[in-house]
């Protein structure tokens, strides 16, 4: 083969807008990856885009896109990142990798929508959910006043418990959103206590309350319209630092849910499978994917699970698919020994449109969490640089430090003097910083910044070396670090930020933020591509009290 025509063939097919749009409606797998900077893709993206920025490309898509013959599409802004994207892919062995020609402008000329925001395929499903089942809900106003009168309510707060620990509402719960079932009946003994689900904003508020509506309990429930965000912006103040959770499970608590969760598959059509049956599809993973999902809390995770099963809590699994799944029309196995967490689970991805949706009742001998697989990752200690080598260099100036940290990490903490870069955007940064000897990048672990040593060394004339162990390897040595932004060589690109985590116009970002989730149903419906399921309400023999 000549020169010429192996360059032919390294290279990447293209695909236009019309050709991607027919893909969606084929119902063979398939994976569109945006591989822009996170507030880059947040401005407008492909509904079914995940995210999945080139600078950490290697570090995610093995847990994204594990199958090696996945149909992947590209996206990016026609810059060449998807070219780059490619190769890295190429190299890593996925075998069926296109580009979307002219990048997401070439969608959007073709007349197709784009949007804005993160998770939006699960965002918009949430407002599905309150359109369809009119989902009842209490103005953060209302609920005030029932606190002052000390009515009988227990607020339960359905995001994970670090969400909780930062800002909740008074009194409040925490009770993560696919244990609400499994939990409720401890949590709140009396069926004569009205039940208010909260999360920050208001897909869990919804999804968290419709679960223990479709349970069958004789509580009344609400969701807290707009969440900790709507008790904001209505002057109430939040309370931090918290940490209240809900009481283990009793068996008289385990067998109502259990009841009530058999309805629920029964009247959604939940499959069960067997360890058998798992087995048989593991020997089928190169021709068809399978996510194996573990939706249980992270520390009953940490305590068992099966190999291969990601940490994956089923309110968050619903909130933000995307993040978990990248390969759409693949199949999903969702783990949990005490079958609740996955049985509501499962209902709600089924109407979301995913149809090989299936239960496996088991817990697994592996403990702790699993280092992730890094793509093409292999150790380089010739280019490894110690801290306290690095602390000498700094300290006669003979070195630069560029941290490819996200910018949040960088903000908290990085080392003195060093510059704030993003790796995928190096060519930009490297001109706004003034070199001094040897080039040390570093990151959080130190693993994304030998990912990028080679690539850096094809932009310097300086030698390039990476610090063993990263940021956390300089902190354990004692070497102090500092914060702020005071060397920033690239804007904050890499990261899309909640309206609490901004600096500054809180509350008008959080106002901003709430009227984008209400306004997504509408832009679906016009879109075309997402295939929510209607179910009829359960019928009262189905949905009794827990």
């Amino acid at each position: 083969m000549s020169a010429q025509e192996a360059s032919a063939a390294a290279k990447p097919r293209v695909v236009d807008a019309r050709s991607l749009r027919a893909m969606l409606d084929d119902g063979a797998e398939l994976a569109i990856l945006d591989l822009r900077e996170e507030l880059i893709f947040s401005q407008n993206h492909l509904l079914h885009a995940r995210s999945l920025p080139l600078s950490r490309i290697e570090l995610s898509i093995d847990r994204l896109v594990p199958r090696r013959g996945t149909r992947i599409v590209l996206c990016d802004d026609g810059d060449g990142l998807a070219e780059r994207g490619a190769a890295i892919l190429a190299r890593g062995g996925y075998r069926d990798v296109a580009i979307l020609e002219g990048g997401c402008a070439a969608w959007e000329k073709a007349g197709f929508e784009l949007f804005s925001g993160v998770n939006v395929p699960s965002k918009a499903f949430g407002e599905f959910i309150e359109h369809e089942s009119g989902t009842p809900s209490i103005a953060a106003e209302e609920l005030a006043r029932l606190m002052r009168e000390r009515a009988d309510i227990a607020v339960l707060d359905s995001r994970p418990f670090d969400e909780y620990v930062r800002v909740s509402i008074p009194t409040a719960t925490n009770v993560p959103g696919a244990e609400l079932v499994l939990r409720l009946r401890d949590a709140v003994p009396s069926p004569a206590t009205m039940v208010v689900v909260n999360c920050a904003g208001r897909t869990r508020s919804i999804i968290g309350a419709q679960s223990l509506i479709n349970a069958g309990i004789t509580n009344k429930v609400v969701a807290l319209r707009n969440g900790t965000m709507g008790w904001s912006l209505a002057g109430e103040a939040c309370d931090a630092g918290k940490d209240r959770r809900a009481p283990a499970v009793s068996s008289a608590g385990l067998a109502a849910a259990r009841e009530a969760a058999a309805r629920v598959a029964r009247h959604f059509g939940i499959e069960r499978i067997d360890r058998a049956m798992l087995e048989h599809w593991r020997g089928e993973a190169e021709e068809r994917t399978l996510y194996l999902l573990d939706v249980r809390d992270p520390a009953d995770y940490a305590a068992g699970h099966l190999p291969g099963a990601i940490s994956a809590p089923g309110g968050q699994l619903v909130q933000a698919t995307d993040h978990y799944v990248g390969t759409l029309g693949a199949r999903l196995v969702l783990i949990d020994d005490l079958e609740v967490r996955a049985i509501m689970t499962a209902s709600w991805l089924v109407q979301m449109g995913w149809k090989d949706v299936f239960v496996l009742a088991e817990r697994g001998a592996e403990t702790g969490f699993p280092p992730p697989k890094i793509l093409g990752w292999t150790e380089r200690p010739e280019i490894a640089i110690a801290p306290a080598a690095l602390a000498e260099l700094l300290g006669r100036r003979a070195a630069t430090v560029i941290d490819l940290s996200f910018s949040r990490n960088f903000r908290k903490a990085h080392i003195g003097g060093a510059w704030f870069a993003i790796r995928a955007r190096l060519a930009l940064a490297l001109p706004k910083i003034p070199m001094k000897g040897t080039l040390v990048l570093t990151s959080e672990d130190g693993i994304l910044a030998a990912l990028a040593a080679a690539e850096a060394q094809s932009l310097v004339d300086a030698p390039v070396r990476v610090l063993a162990g990263g940021n956390e390897a300089w902190q354990r040595a004692g070497y102090a670090m500092e914060a702020g932004e005071t060397q920033m060589a690239d804007e904050a690109v890499d990261a899309w930020l909640k309206p609490y985590e901004r600096a500054a116009k809180t509350r008008e970002a959080m106002a901003e933020y709430l009227a984008w989730e209400v306004d997504l149903l509408p832009r679906i419906e016009r879109d075309g591509t997402c295939h929510f399921r209607r179910f009829p309400p359960l019928a009262p023999d189905e949905s009794r009290e827990t």
